[in-house]
C-alpha cells in the first residue's frame, strides 16, 4: 500500500475508534450534545480552534491568499475580531443562558414562533457549510490520489459522521485534540518548506488592510458577514454552551482568537507561495500542490493529516449542531412528550439524514468559498441582528412579531440579493426588526386609549 494512503487509513481508523468509545459516556440529549458542560478552557479552546479550522481558512483561504494576496487573511481575521467582541461583550451571557441551541436561545428571547423559523434558516445554511468541508476533503485526496473526488468524498463524509453519531459531542472534543496537533504541525512544516523555496522576500510588497483585488468597503463587508458567524454562530455556541461554566466560555474564545491571528497569516502567505512557484494551477488547489510537488512522501504524509483533520474537525461539528437543532428544536416541538431514548434515536437519525444531505449538496456545489459565504450570508442576513438585539430586548421595545418579520425577511433577502449585495439582509433584518416592533407597540397604544 502506497505509505499516504496507509497513514490517511489509519488515521481514519483511530477517528471511528475514538468516536466508538465515546459512546460509553452517551446516555442522554446533554451528554451527547453538550459534553454534559464539563468543558474546561484549554479542552474549550482546543476544540474551538479545530472547529474554526476548517475547509474555508485551509484550503480556501490558501486559494484566497493566491488570488489575491495578503488580504485574503481578512477571512480569518473577521473571525477573529467575531471572537473578540463575543469574549467581550456575549459570551459570558450565552453560556449563562443554560441553553442547548442557538434557536432555544433566540427563542428564549422571544417566543416559539422565532424558534421554529430560526432553526429552519440555520438547517438549510448548514447544510452548505457541512458540505463545503466535505468537497474540500475531496479536492484534498483527489489531489494525493488523482481518483474520483466524489469517491473521496463519500469516504470521508462516512468517518466524520459515523464517530459523530455515535460519540456525540465527547468523542468530537476528543478527535478534535489530536486534530488540531496534527493541523499546527502540518502547517508549519509546509510554511517553512514553502519559504524555504521562494524566500521570505515574497511578503515584502504585500498590500494590506487593502489591495487592488479588495477594497475596504469588500474588507468591511466581509467582516459584517463572516465576522458575524463567529459572534452568533450555531458551531461557536454550541461550544460555549459546553463549559463548565460563564468564566470558561470567556476565557477560551478570547485565547481561539489570538492562536487564530498568525494561523490567518501563515495560511495565507502558502497561497503566495502556491502563486510563486505554480502560477498555473486553480487557486484553491495552492495547498494541495504545495503538498504534493515540494515534500518528501512522509511530509506529505503529514500535511494530508494535517488538513483532513482541518476538514473534519469542522465538519463534525457543525454536523452535530445541525443534528442538535433537528432534535431538539424541530423534533423535540413536533414530539414534547418524547422519551430520553426517543431524542436520543432522533439525535442520531438526524445526524445521519444531515449528513446524507450535506455530501448530496457537495457534489453538487463543488467551490469552497463560494458555497460557505453563499451559507454565511444567508444565516447572517436573518439571524444575526434579532439575536444580538435579543440580550437587550426590553431596553430597545422589542416585539417576538418583530424578530420574526426580521428573521424571514433579512433571510429571504440575503438568499434572493445575497450574491450581489451581501450586507443587505443584514440592513433589511434590522429595519424591519425595529421598524415591526415600533409600529406594534403603537398600536397596542393606540389600542388602549
Amino acid at each position: 500500500m502506497d505509505p499516504i494512503a496507509f497513514m490517511l487509513a489509519a488515521y481514519l481508523l483511530v477517528l471511528v475508534l475514538v468516536g466508538a468509545f465515546g459512546t460509553r459516556r452517551v446516555f442522554d440529549p446533554e451528554s451527547f450534545y453538550l459534553a454534559g458542560r464539563s468543558l474546561r478552557p484549554f479542552v474549550l479552546t482546543a476544540t474551538l480552534c479545530a472547529t474554526i479550522l476548517g475547509a474555508s481558512s485551509t484550503l480556501g483561504m490558501a486559494g484566497l491568499g493566491f488570488s489575491e494576496g495578503m488580504t485574503g487573511a481578512w477571512w480569518m481575521l473577521s473571525g477573529v475580531l467575531g471572537l473578540f467582541v463575543l469574549s467581550f461583550v456575549f459570551a459570558e451571557k450565552v453560556r449563562a443562558t443554560g441553553c442547548y441551541t442557538l434557536p432555544e436561545l433566540i427563542g428564549s428571547q422571544y417566543d416559539k414562533r422565532v424558534r421554529l423559523a430560526a432553526s429552519v434558516l440555520i438547517l438549510v445554511s448548514w447544510v452548505g457549510i457541512i458540505a463545503a468541508q466535505i468537497v474540500a476533503s475531496g479536492k484534498l485526496l483527489g489531489a494525493l490520489f488523482g481518483s474520483d473526488q466524489v469517491a473521496f468524498m463519500i469516504g470521508s463524509a462516512a468517518v466524520f459522521v459515523f464517530y459523530t453519531g455515535f460519540g456525540g459531542q465527547r468523542a468530537i472534543v476528543r478527535t478534535d485534540i489530536i486534530q488540531l496537533f496534527i493541523l499546527v504541525l502540518g502547517l508549519t512544516l509546509i510554511l517553512f518548506r514553502s519559504f524555504e523555496l521562494v524566500g521570505l522576500g515574497i511578503l515584502s510588497g504585500q498590500s494590506f488592510p487593502t489591495a487592488p483585488a479588495k477594497s475596504g468597503s469588500e474588507v468591511l463587508g466581509l467582516v459584517l458577514v463572516v465576522g458575524s458567524t463567529y459572534l452568533v454562530g450555531p458551531d461557536i455556541y454550541s461550544r460555549l454552551f459546553s463549559a463548565q461554566d460563564p468564566k470558561a466560555a470567556r476565557r477560551s474564545s478570547l485565547l481561539a482568537a489570538f492562536i487564530l491571528i498568525p494561523l490567518a497569516f501563515g495560511i495565507t502567505s502558502l497561497g503566495l507561495c502556491a502563486q510563486a512557484l505554480f502560477p498555473g494551477i486553480e487557486a484553491e488547489q495552492a495547498l494541495p500542490a504545495l503538498m504534493t510537488q515540494t515534500l518528501s512522501p512522509l511530509g506529505q504524509g503529514i500535511v494530508a493529516l494535517a488538513l483532513l483533520s482541518a476538514l473534519m474537525s469542522s465538519a463534525d461539528t457543525t454536523l452535530l449542531t445541525a443534528s442538535s437543532i433537528f432534535t431538539l428544536d424541530l423534533y423535540k416541538a413536533a414530539r414534547p412528550g418524547s422519551s430520553r431514548s426517543g431524542l436520543m434515536k432522533a439525535s442520531k437519525l438526524g445526524t445521519f439524514l444531515i449528513g446524507f444531505l450535506a455530501l448530496l449538496s457537495a457534489i453538487r456545489m463543488p467551490e469552497i468559498i463560494a458555497t460557505l459565504l453563499s451559507a454565511y450570508t444567508v444565516f447572517a442576513g436573518g439571524l444575526i441582528v434579532p439575536v444580538l438585539a435579543g440580550f437587550y430586548k426590553d431596553r430597545l421595545d422589542l416585539t417576538s412579531s418583530g424578530a420574526l418579520v426580521a428573521l424571514v425577511g433579512g433571510g429571504g433577502t440575503a438568499l434572493v440579493f445575497g450574491d450581489k449585495w451581501p450586507l443587505l439582509g443584514m440592513v433589511v433584518s434590522a429595519l424591519l426588526l425595529f421598524g415591526t416592533s415600533w409600529l406594534q407597540k403603537m398600536h397596542t397604544e393606540n389600542m388602549r386609549r
